[in-house]
């Protein structure tokens, strides 16, 4: 097994005895596993679909990270905001959007949430905080600086995560949004979903590290911390630490939950996982064998006597209907208008503001 893999023993803690979750109700933690379901079986039909020619670009999808967006948006308030990088349907779904815009956008249709414009990795939410998806590879953390940057300047109470993978970490940007997030004292969460192989490299031969990449964090006076993204719990224990820092504190945090990502950096990379590629086929089955975030989380809520298996596969047959009506959906939904190309590109000329009519913004005669 490669040496990045992780094999954290999620047993020798019980996260769900936390404060954060043991106020839980039955009906809660049920809706924790329903958006976990969700963000899988919606992934399992974007790669059918992808793979019968529907969609055109890249596709990255999110199975085997569904604990760590589905934890971090339960953790939201009306204040708090997300925006991540381009693995982002799991984030999407997480803060509440609906498989029809999502899989309508991964067709380019209209009805998409980004109007077919943005595709795979631009979903966009701004009525519920949520900041999208960006390709560029560590341009979100800047970005999340600056709504981090917003809930200070206009005294909200509030945090802004920030996701990004471990590929993102080497990025020069991120180093000069931390030094600010420090300096200012920002509430901004800087969350690493570290899956171990960036674009396609090991942990190991991409990134210089002592301990772990959160603890970078230190050379700019941040608190730093690792967790397990296998246990819904531990995810949401461990952000909600976070959270409260920023909330009362107004204090960035970089957090790093390791992860692992079942298919490739995308659906076009062949190589994670065939004999002579960057991982072998066994890590994976290791991985969806021993540590399945939504496997982890049934059994702890069979034992707990909140879910019975003949439930579980009742609830996960209604979510698969769902992803299938949402590519139909998708498919027979319209493609947006040529003349529409022109619209969507900058706020204030599409809302005719005096700046969009005048094209005077900040420096009037």
């Amino acid at each position: 097994m490669a040496t990045s893999a992780k094999s954290t023993d999620i047993s020798k803690t019980d996260f769900g005895k936390s404060p954060i979750n043991a106020r839980l109700s039955a009906e809660q933690k049920l809706k924790l596993l329903t958006d976990m379901v969700r963000i899988r079986c919606f992934e399992n039909e974007s790669v059918r679909q992808y793979s019968a020619g529907k969609m055109g670009g890249f596709l990255h999808v999110y199975n085997g990270q569904e604990a760590i967006a589905t934890g971090c948006a339960s953790l939201m308030g009306d204040d708090d905001h997300m925006i991540t990088a381009y693995r982002n349907h799991g984030h999407a779904l997480g803060v509440g959007m609906n498989m029809n815009e999502c899989m309508a956008e991964l067709f380019g249709k209209a009805t998409g949430c980004s109007k077919g414009k943005g595709g795979s990795m631009h979903f966009f939410a701004p009525d519920k905080n949520y900041w999208g998806g960006h390709g560029i590879v560590g341009g979100q953390t800047p970005l999340g600086l600056g709504l981090a940057y917003a809930l200070k300047y206009k005294g909200v109470k509030g945090a802004a995560m920030c996701f990004m993978g471990d590929g993102a970490v080497n990025q020069g940007c991120l180093y000069e949004s931390l030094n600010m997030a420090s300096l200012f004292n920002l509430p901004v969460i800087y969350i690493i979903e570290n899956n171990g192989y960036s674009m396609g490299t090991s942990l190991e031969r991409s990134s210089a590290f002592k301990s772990c990449l959160a603890e970078r964090a230190a050379g700019f006076n941040m608190e730093w911390a690792q967790c397990a993204g296998t246990d819904i719990y531990e995810v949401r224990a461990s952000v909600q630490v976070a959270m409260e820092r920023a909330h009362n504190e107004s204090r960035p945090t970089m957090l790093e939950i390791d992860t692992y990502r079942y298919y490739g950096h995308s659906t076009a990379d062949a190589k994670h996982n065939v004999v002579g590629g960057y991982r072998e086929r066994e890590e994976i089955d290791f991985y969806k064998k021993n540590h399945d975030p939504i496997n982890v989380f049934k059994a702890k809520l069979i034992a707990e006597g909140v879910l019975t298996e003949e439930q579980f596969d009742t609830l996960e047959e209604g979510i698969k209907a769902e992803a299938a009506q949402s590519a139909v959906f998708a498919d027979e939904s319209p493609y947006p208008e040529v003349s529409s190309i022109t619209e969507d590109v900058y706020y204030e000329v599409d809302r005719q503001t005096e700046a969009g009519r005048t094209g005077k913004h900040f420096f009037n005669d």
